[in-house]
């Protein structure tokens, strides 16, 4: 059956997938470039360290229908250096963003946007005369709500980081990455 093009963007939402990767040069290159042949757009993308030597841990966010998701997970699977995926869409997690922010802070200011962070829970990373810098974490609505009220005051630079997520409750990390060496 084929979707009409509304029908089709319905269905289509975001979806995060964790995966574990061996930590080695050229791995992300290859995760990166089996979205790009299949032709997904990376709404956000993280990649960083773990706790377990020679593994790193990859966050990334697609606008997918479900079908095109298991696509996806299947074909990230598929790839040597990719010890494990996990869709996170429905599963409990907590997902969360990073964001750095430096505001203009003339001194007549200063008071509004410090309760300003106190409302969104930012902290002040950096004062200097003339600005501030802010670190604001939680998810993407929340950093864009920020985003919002600190406009006004003029915003000069910002950064934000690519999702990362983790499911809750007991870490079934040790599980996959257990069957996997018992497999070997």
């Amino acid at each position: 059956m084929h979707l009409g093009a509304t029908e089709a963007s319905a269905a289509t939402r975001r979806h995060t997938l964790v995966a574990g990767l061996e930590d080695r040069p050229g791995v992300l290159n290859r995760v990166v470039s089996m979205f790009r042949r299949r032709a997904f757009n990376i709404v956000s993308l993280n990649v960083g360290r773990t706790h377990e030597p020679g593994l790193s841990r990859l966050t990334v966010t697609v606008e997918a229908d479900d079908h095109r998701a298991r696509l996806l997970a299947a074909n990230l699977r598929k790839l040597v250096e990719v010890l494990y995926v996990e869709d996170v869409t429905e599963a409990g997690a907590v997902v969360r963003d990073m964001a750095l922010i430096k505001v203009e802070a003339p001194a007549e200011q200063r008071a509004e946007l410090l309760r300003v962070c106190e409302v969104f829970r930012a902290r002040v990373v950096d004062l200097t005369e003339g600005s501030l810098v802010l670190e604001a974490t939680g998810d993407p609505a929340k950093i864009d709500g920020l985003l919002a009220v600190l406009r006004p005051f003029g915003i000069t630079e910002m950064v934000q980081s690519g999702a990362m997520a983790m499911t809750r409750g007991a870490s079934r990390e040790a599980e996959k990455l257990g069957s996997l060496t018992a497999a070997a």
